[in-house]
């Protein structure tokens, strides 16, 4: 009867630790999509902007056609992006895309004196700081959760209710972490 006792005990204890493991496996996972979310919204606000600035700029420089359909086009495989590492090679285009973009307007006075222009390169630098703090928050998350499903005992608990390692939000190319820094 003791011996019952002890082994119903032990399998309380092991149910319970199953339990908390679980639900600190699905806590982390619910804080890295909704760092997701945060990145995902950042990045819409960059794609009003950058449109914005695409139509605002279009009259000025219609002997750069190439730059701005360079602009349009990573905006829109951005837009098309599925997947995390899609997500940030697009990113890492529109971002070098856009560096091409603010130096070819330069070139153009009228555009410097614009104060839409400013404006929406004013509003876009910000952003860039949004997108940065929101993306080393869901990379925070990311490494949360891929800690507790890479680590022992809890492994066991992920691999068996199918947790996986989640991608981080990188840029390829360290000049692409800088904030652009727009001087008209």
């Amino acid at each position: 009867m003791l011996t019952a006792g002890i082994a119903g005990t032990f399998l309380l204890v092991i149910t319970a630790w199953i339990i908390a493991i679980y639900n600190r496996l699905v806590k982390l996972r619910n804080l890295k999509e909704e760092g997701w979310s945060g990145v995902d919204v950042q990045l819409k606000r960059r794609h009003d902007l950058v449109g914005n600035l695409v139509n605002t700029v279009k009259g000025y420089l219609v002997h750069e056609r190439g730059v701005l359909e360079e602009v349009t086009r990573h905006r829109a495989d951005s837009q098309r992006a599925k997947s995390v590492p899609e997500f940030a090679a697009a990113e890492s285009g529109l971002a070098g895309a856009l560096g091409r973009l603010f130096a070819v307007m330069e070139n153009y006075p009228d555009l410097k004196g614009s104060a839409n222009v400013r404006d929406l390169q004013s509003s876009l630098e910000n952003l860039e700081h949004d997108i940065q703090m929101a993306r080393r928050y869901y990379n925070g998350t990311v490494r949360d959760l891929n800690t507790l499903i890479q680590t022992f005992p809890a492994n066991v608990v992920a691999g068996r209710f199918g947790f996986t390692r989640s991608e981080f939000f990188e840029l390829d190319n360290v000049s692409e972490r800088e904030v652009p820094v727009v001087t008209l």
